[in-house]
């Protein structure tokens, strides 16, 4: 009865789904492992970070990444640049970041958002940075990008804004050797707000890690419609021999796959 299975055709049908089947595994799995990635590193994004936790130097936590963003990191040197980040929010109003330059005891430069006020971006609202050596201490962000929620990267700002905090960006705009990050100061002063720390980019539980859920199930689902394909199959061969021996179908009907299967394997039809 199942001789058929050691025929030509059932023997692609075999190989077929034996190398389908943990291929689709193969890539389901990965799949999952790409949004269980994204899973762990939202959570460990925006894990709360202690209240008593003592600042790093800026250096020990270069490059930004997900463990050191958000981590309090600190630097001294004098204050230079001050810029305005217009038309950034904070809970729900609309504001501007007060954006300003730290030259470092290192020689470079680095971006120091202290603060965030409501309104129209003003010079003449910012207050002025200190004078003299400082010591700042703030939560550490890696650079945006044209992607990053909020930022304005049109273009076409007046002279002493900013649309993208990004060394990148600064590059065009100071003469300064600048780091790859910037601090968001979390104790403010002069009646400035403060910034919170923001998750790096691509931790999110954004769209692109649910459609790596999505697809997790589109090849699992692909496994299951093989295995249902092959055993419709193979229940329809059983079928047609079990009527063929019955007398109920001509096994010689050339149409018939059954009788194809039979006379490849030498098996004469009754007659």
């Amino acid at each position: 009865m199942h001789r058929f299975l050691l025929t030509p055709r059932w023997w692609g049908i075999n190989v077929f789904v034996a190398l389908a089947v943990p291929f689709c595994l193969f890539m389901g799995s990965w799949q999952l492992g790409r949004f269980e990635a994204r899973v762990d590193s939202h959570r460990e994004a925006t894990a709360e970070r202690p209240v008593d936790q003592v600042a790093a130097p800026l250096d020990s936590l270069l490059p930004v990444d997900t463990e050191t963003s958000g981590r309090l990191a600190s630097a001294s040197g004098e204050y230079a640049e001050q810029m305005l980040v217009p038309e950034r929010r904070l809970d729900g109003a609309s504001g501007f970041y007060v954006l300003t330059l730290l030259k470092t005891d290192s020689g470079k430069t680095l971006p120091v958002v202290r603060g965030w006020l409501p309104g129209t971006a003003d010079p003449a609202k910012a207050p002025a940075a200190p004078t003299g050596r400082v010591e700042v201490s703030g939560a550490l962000q890696a650079s945006e990008n044209s992607g990053t929620k909020g930022v304005h990267a049109q273009g076409g700002l007046p002279a002493g804004q900013l649309g993208v905090i990004a060394a990148a960006t600064l590059v065009n705009i100071v003469p300064h050797d600048l780091y790859d990050a910037w601090l968001t100061v979390q104790t403010p002063v002069d009646g400035m707000l403060p910034v919170p720390a923001q998750a790096p980019t691509n931790t999110g539980l954004d769209l692109k890690a649910f459609q790596n859920l999505g697809y997790t199930g589109e090849w699992f689902v692909f496994v299951a419609f093989v295995l249902f394909m092959w055993f419709r199959l193979y229940r329809r061969e059983v079928e047609t021999l079990r009527d063929a021996e019955a007398g109920l179908v001509d096994p010689a009907d050339p149409a018939d796959p059954a009788a194809q299967d039979q006379s490849s394997i030498g098996i004469a039809p009754v007659r």
